[in-house]
């Protein structure tokens, strides 16, 4: 498959699920478009990267997925919306922050985020999205969604995603992988995945390894009779239009729209996900008030 893509399995009878993903084309768009620091890029792509698979996890064709960090760093905040079909979008609220390397000589995400919280809100058509919260423990993205699915979720999983710059700042290598434990898993089959995730240094020493998603997974999990279920093609994608923000803008109320209207200038609205710009002249404004 070209391009991006999810590989959904589940091994040792059906009593561990698993996800990978390829997600260096999703992620060099993001930074494309939000012309993005490489600390911002390595952020902003590990929470597209975790949320083209949670996406692709939720049943119903119009269920939505957003993934909101609220931080007190430099970076400001990171929002991320994905769909049932692995389409993802997102922004940081800084794109340009710059920080030194961490300790390890890597980008240093943890440093952007500073302390905060992760919000992960499932909307599935109910009268109220699912929403749960929790504090930071690392801000690294990854231990912060592992720690998500045990204390919010109960389901024991390991988390790990990744994104490689190259000496450009173009993105070099972005991807991950989710591995869940269902409840009825053998203690000897957990023991021996804990310790194949701990000799792992990174996701993206992994795929320049040249590994695929398929491959990651058969790596971590060797000895457990996994089987590929499924391949999904993941992208970024913004389904803004016009349609879609005159709505938004409708929302506002009859007072607020006749004040645009009084000031007799076209309304500029940009779209956070995609920087693109609708103007709505001063005849669109009164049809959106009849």
């Amino acid at each position: 498959m070209d391009g991006d893509y999810i590989v959904r399995a589940s091994a040792a009878g059906h009593t561990l699920r698993a996800f990978a993903i390829t997600s260096r084309d999703i992620v060099e768009e993001a930074r494309r478009i939000h012309d993005t620091s490489p600390v911002a890029t390595a952020a902003l792509g590990r929470l597209l990267t975790a949320g083209s698979m949670m996406g692709s996890m939720m049943k119903g064709e119009r269920d939505i997925l957003t993934l909101q960090i609220d931080c007190k760093g430099p970076i400001g905040g990171i929002t991320v919306t994905a769909d049932s079909n692995a389409n993802v979008k997102g922004y940081v609220n800084h794109p340009d922050v710059i920080l030194p390397p961490n300790a390890r000589g890597k980008l240093d995400v943890a440093g952007a985020l500073g302390p905060g919280f992760l919000n992960v809100i499932r909307d599935i058509g109910m009268k109220e999205p699912y929403n749960g919260q929790i504090e930071l423990v690392s801000g690294e993205i990854a231990e912060d969604l592992t720690y998500y699915y045990v204390t919010s979720e109960q389901v024991p999983s390991a988390v790990g995603l990744g994104v490689l710059m190259d000496k450009d700042n173009f993105v070099k290598q972005a991807g991950g992988f989710i591995i869940q434990v269902m409840p009825d898993a053998d203690d000897e089959i957990i023991d021996r995945l804990e310790e194949s995730i701990s000799n792992i240094h990174s996701v993206t020493d992994l795929l320049e390894d040249g590994m695929s998603p398929e491959d990651i997974l058969e790596f971590i999990m060797k000895g457990t009779d996994l089987e590929i279920l499924e391949k999904i093609p993941a992208r970024y994608h913004c389904n803004c239009s016009k349609a879609r923000v005159s709505r938004a803008i409708a929302s506002l109320g009859r007072n607020d729209i006749q004040e645009m209207i009084d000031e007799g200038v076209p309304v500029e609205v940009k779209c956070h996900f995609c920087n693109l710009n609708y103007i709505f002249n001063v005849e669109e404004l009164e049809r959106l008030i009849r």
